[in-house]
């Protein structure tokens, strides 16, 4: 059975694997305050207190639910080790305590030794989603919306990057993080994202960089950054992810720098200890052509004259999945760029979409 990661603009009918450029803001909270890591040897969901988490439980300590902040059990608390509440199992600020009062808690490190742990949870625990270093890549890249993973254990399973939750399935997901993740952010100028800290077109450096945008995030998750450029003060407002200056709103978005934990030799080890959904995993490479079809990359000769195959792209792609590849076909150059998965002509500038689907 034919299976795939796919990453895609409309997740109601698509089944490609292409990046949607442009087309929503991006606020994510899927970092290393995501996930308590008792859960995952439990077996069963934390139950957090309702009352707990509106601010005051009168049963305390006696309370037959978790007091344990609901966010963070779901994995996106937007104040991480900041938070009021309670980030631990059995443990933390007692209920009731505000944030002022409460020391702030430690976050552990979640993972099982990886960079990070992709996971789904359809009501029998946790398990691990295998080759998430495919999901990582495109989390990675500003303008991916979503992705569509292929002949899981629960079927075909579409994740939203903005939320992190699973569309349209009583489905949970999560992205477990080793607590060293490097947060970049991106400002979307021209239909194009742009990382803060990089010289715009015409060569200009941008008067901030990621680093002092995430450093501000991490202090105070709800509220904003501001700086000067071009004589007018610009503020980045972390609740809605938008840069809002004098006469424009621009969307902002923040992922992180992707690190391909199967070089790891933690990740081989850990990988037989697992138990992990079902995926294809021989890569294969594809365009799309005019009738709508998607046709396999291959190398060939003769009046349609080809000079890389599927298996060409792939050992690229493993290299840097952000990468851009030159190659020819009947006398024309093309550039792929493996990060937006379009393929450009260089002489017409048409351009097409790619795929890279597990067979």
């Amino acid at each position: 059975m034919a299976t795939a990661y796919d990453s895609a603009d409309d997740l109601s009918g698509s089944d490609i694997y292409q990046s949607e450029p442009d087309s929503d803001t991006y606020s994510i909270d899927s970092d290393k305050n995501s996930i308590d890591s008792d859960d995952r040897n439990q077996g069963k969901d934390i139950k957090p207190c309702k009352y707990y988490n509106k601010g005051y439980c009168k049963n305390g300590k006696a309370c037959s639910y978790s007091h344990i902040c609901k966010y963070f059990v779901k994995g996106n608390c937007r104040y991480g080790s900041k938070c009021r509440l309670n980030h631990t199992v059995g443990g933390g600020a007692p209920s009731g305590k505000s944030r002022s009062q409460s020391e702030p808690t430690s976050c552990p490190k979640l993972t099982d030794g990886r960079y990070y742990q992709w996971q789904l949870n359809g009501g029998n625990g946790w398990k691990d989603i295998e080759n998430d270093h495919i999901l990582e890549a495109q989390y990675s890249l500003p303008h991916t919306k979503s992705i569509k993973i292929y002949n899981t254990k629960y079927g075909a399973v579409s994740i939203d990057f903005r939320r992190i939750a699973v569309y349209g399935k009583n489905v949970r997901v999560r992205r477990l993080d080793d607590g060293n993740t490097v947060w970049a952010w991106y400002c979307l100028l021209r239909r194009k994202w742009i990382k803060y800290g990089e010289k715009n077109s015409a060569g200009d450096p941008c008067p901030v960089k990621s680093s002092d945008i995430e450093k501000r995030f991490q202090s105070n998750p709800s509220g904003s950054f501001s700086f000067s450029i071009g004589g007018q003060t610009v503020e980045i407002r972390f609740r809605g992810m938008f840069q809002v200056g004098q006469s424009k709103k621009r969307k902002v978005a923040r992922r992180p720098l992707f690190r391909n934990q199967q070089m790891t030799k933690q990740s081989g080890q850990a990988a037989s200890l697992l138990s992990r959904p079902n995926l294809g995993s021989k890569p294969q490479w594809e365009f799309k052509g005019d009738s709508g079809k998607w046709h396999i990359f291959k190398s060939r000769a003769g009046s349609t004259a080809c000079s890389i195959s599927s298996d060409d792209i792939e050992r690229r792609y493993q290299q840097n999945p952000r990468d851009r590849m030159n190659f020819r076909v009947q006398g024309q150059d093309y550039q792929l760029d493996l990060g937006a998965m379009t393929q450009t002509n260089l002489n017409t500038m048409r351009t097409r979409k790619i795929q890279r689907v597990l067979v």
